[in-house]
């Protein structure tokens, strides 16, 4: 007797897989709880797919592609920002899969992942500036990778919103990232990039903290040994245990001091400002000034939070939902005919395009990069200059 599989067994595990590593992130998941969500046997599941990395693989690309394919038939930057918010909507794990997740998969897919979104930038590039002339390929560029990483940050909703808004809202996002004047940008000043020294054994543990966020943003927790934190700092690795009891206890510790230095620079802005308007102006400015100088933080709170310890997940969770909440605030009273999802919605692509923007290379080496970032969230933000 021949049992046949139900038609569309592979769409439905990689929509399954998308969607349990978009809310759980990779590590939690296994290909056991990938079959239960499908329905079958975790054996039935090893007979479509090799393992979790092809997993993974196999649901970015299948985001990709579409993207792809809409985006090479779009002529106009309408026909973009329709495509870039159609795909934003109908694979919601896409964003956070990209910038959360493919740095797990190996050197080759990573890179072939690099390429395929090059090309999607390239493509609208070239959209643009038939209709933008006066703009230099890199500023081009640089707008078109904000729209796609804007979009993206749909992905971090936390509750999905109803399918035709989100497109309408998104598609009017991108409409405003592309028609960003970038030719006057000014140069930002030079940003320190370090704290002064402290005595020791303080200044060793600040070392650590800051060597553990670099470490573990570029190569994932799981890829960072003792030995290679402690060469770092030019310590041997059991001498890490002098300062903390464990690796999980060094990433709590240096994802805690991410969030603190954030809350204090920008929460500092935005609390000494005039009003509501002065407010959401000096906040941005300060969160762009943070991510410019603490990229590796941004990228290690975003990437390596689900690998902490249930009590010290759901502190880093609290933080973003208040940091969230006091940006959606605030951006209500600026603009009160907002409700609060379009201010999520907006809020949420602004963190994703300047949290890439700053490291996203060669972009992020712009010396004008600050300024950019600020006129493209007043857009995304949907507030004057």
């Amino acid at each position: 007797m021949v049992v046949r599989r139900p038609p569309g067994r592979r769409a439905q595990i990689l929509a399954v897989a998308a969607d349990r590593f978009h809310r759980s992130g990779y590590h939690q998941v296994s290909m056991t709880e990938v079959a239960a969500g499908v329905g079958i046997t975790a054996p039935a599941l090893y007979r479509h797919f090799r393992g979790k990395p092809e997993l993974l693989d196999r649901a970015v690309r299948l985001g990709l592609d579409a993207l792809a394919e809409g985006l090479r038939a779009a002529g106009s930057t309408t026909e973009l920002g329709a495509a870039l918010a159609a795909v934003a909507v109908a694979h919601r794990p896409l964003g956070t899969l990209v910038q959360r997740d493919a740095r797990l998969l190996p050197p080759a897919r990573r890179a072939a992942l690099r390429r395929e979104l090059r090309a999607d930038v390239a493509l609208m590039a070239a959209v643009l500036r038939a209709e933008r002339p006066e703009l230099s390929a890199p500023d081009a560029e640089l707008l078109c990778w904000s729209a796609l990483s804007g979009c993206a940050g749909l992905s971090y909703q936390s509750v999905a919103p109803q399918p035709r808004r989100a497109e309408a809202l998104l598609r009017e996002l991108v409409a405003a990232v592309l028609a960003v004047p970038l030719d006057d940008t000014a140069p930002g000043p030079s940003l320190p990039t370090g704290e002064a020294p402290r005595p020791r054994p303080q200044a060793r543990r600040e070392e650590l903290l800051a060597a553990a966020v670099r470490l573990f943003h570029q190569r994932g927790f799981d890829n960072v040994s003792t030995d290679q934190l402690g060469a770092a700092v030019g310590i041997s690795g059991p001498s890490v245990y002098r300062h903390f009891d464990s690796k999980a206890q060094l990433l709590a510790a240096s994802l805690v001091r991410s969030r603190e230095r954030l809350w204090h620079e920008v929460d500092g802005a935005i609390s000494t400002a005039a009003g509501p308007a002065e407010a959401l102006a000096a906040g941005l400015g300060a969160y762009v000034d943070f991510a410019l100088r603490n990229g590796d933080y941004l990228g290690a709170m975003l990437s390596e939070t689900e690998r902490l310890a249930p009590p010290d997940r759901r502190a880093a969770v609290d933080f973003r939902r208040d940091f969230l909440r006091t940006w959606v605030g605030l951006l209500r009273q600026v603009r009160p005919e907002y409700d609060a999802v379009t201010a999520r919605i907006r809020v949420h692509a602004l963190f994703s395009l300047v949290n890439d923007g700053v490291r996203n290379r060669p972009y992020s080496a712009r010396p004008d990069l600050g300024d950019c970032l600020r006129r493209i969230g007043r857009a995304v933000l949907g507030v004057d200059a």
